[in-house]
């Protein structure tokens, strides 16, 4: 009995050898082209402070539809904590009950990203965090009205000193997008199947999202999907082999080029990054396309100019089920109650 378990045992450690052995051959290569989540919220680019004070008060703002003209827009509306970052939609609702131009992005790890919004015409977080509240398709609003806003309710003017102590005038529109941008920069999922994977932790993945693994890599998908969000630090023409259809691609949606006005940057976005995709369709900046294995087949056909099989579409489906990392518990905070002088909602 003893002989026959330790020729079992023996026969397990020859099987498992090899398969280990090819985990740390497909792990070297993954980490030339990937970074592994931080447990830890980074800092922010700008190397401004992340203080509880901050982070608190933005947590408010990022939830209180008083932010907008109508006060029934919230930055929540569009960028739900708990649907993944994203409202799920093809493009996102707004004031007059407008549609959008463009899907919304997550805002789940996008403190990682090279610049915000699809076109990066937003440096960071707290440049983001001042475009929706005054665009008006979205919350329509005004610098003024918001300073106004906050002014007119003390728990607010008490939450600003705390946060930027200090300060003569804490509650201004600059500060507002600031405590924004600390309470987003906490909004990171760490810990995936593919983080563990990366960390060293052999069968995080299983034998199919192994070969996804592989095959995204072999097939050059990570040339615009790498980093710590694979994807979102670069800028890349959408059809750099062949165009998708108008319905997916737009016309009269040219891109980057709205914001530099070069040829070159025509049709141009930002690599969407992929952590957390399985959880945030629909997909591409037009939000045309809901499943995941449609929009990798498309991806591959105007990006690579390659038609994928099935098993390799499913391969890197799988494997991209793997990015969805720890999601952030957040609890909707105390909002400070409105006083007289509150600017009452205005009618759409």
């Amino acid at each position: 009995m003893k002989r026959s378990l330790a020729l079992v045992l023996l026969a397990g450690s020859a099987l498992a050898g090899p398969a280990l052995a090819d985990d740390a051959a497909l792990r070297a290569a993954a980490k030339e082209s990937f970074e592994a989540i931080p447990m830890q919220p980074p800092a922010l680019p700008s190397g401004a402070a992340i203080t509880r004070e901050k982070v608190d008060l933005g947590a408010m703002l990022f939830f209180d539809p008083r932010m907008s003209k109508s006060g029934l827009f919230s930055c929540q509306s569009c960028h739900n904590v708990g649907l993944g970052g994203v409202d799920g939609l093809e493009t996102s609702v707004g004031h007059g009950w407008q549609a959008g131009p463009r899907n919304a992005p997550t805002m789940l790890n996008a403190v990682y990203n090279i610049a915000q919004f699809w076109d990066g015409r937003a440096p960071d977080l707290a440049a983001q965090a001042k475009g929706p509240v005054q665009a008006g398709v979205e919350m329509n609003n005004t610098p003024d009205q918001v300073v106004a806003t906050l002014n007119s309710m003390p728990a607010y003017v008490e939450s600003f000193q705390a946060a930027f102590p200090g300060e003569n005038d804490p509650v201004s529109f600059d500060n507002f997008a600031l405590a924004i941008e600390a309470f987003e920069a906490t909004l990171v999922t760490p810990n995936s199947k593919f983080d563990q994977f990366l960390m060293g932790q052999d069968g995080a993945l299983n034998e199919q999202e192994k070969r996804g693994l592989q095959a995204f890599m072999d097939k050059g998908c990570n040339a615009c999907h790498n980093g710590i969000n694979m994807g979102g630090n670069g800028y890349y023409p959408f059809g750099l082999i062949e165009k998708p259809g108008a319905d997916i691609l737009p016309e009269d949606d040219r891109g980057r080029f709205a914001v530099t006005e070069t040829a070159d940057d025509d049709y141009v976005f930002r690599a969407a990054p992929l952590r957390n995709i399985a959880i945030t369709a629909p997909y591409f900046h037009s939000g045309k396309v809901w499943d995941l294995k449609v929009a990798v087949d498309i991806m591959a056909e105007s990006q690579l100019g390659e038609k994928l099989d099935e098993a390799t579409l499913d391969d890197i489906v799988a494997f991209l089920g793997t990015l969805t990392g720890e999601q952030p518990e957040v609890v909707h905070p105390i909002l400070p109650v409105r006083t007289g002088a509150t600017p009452k909602p205005a009618p759409m």
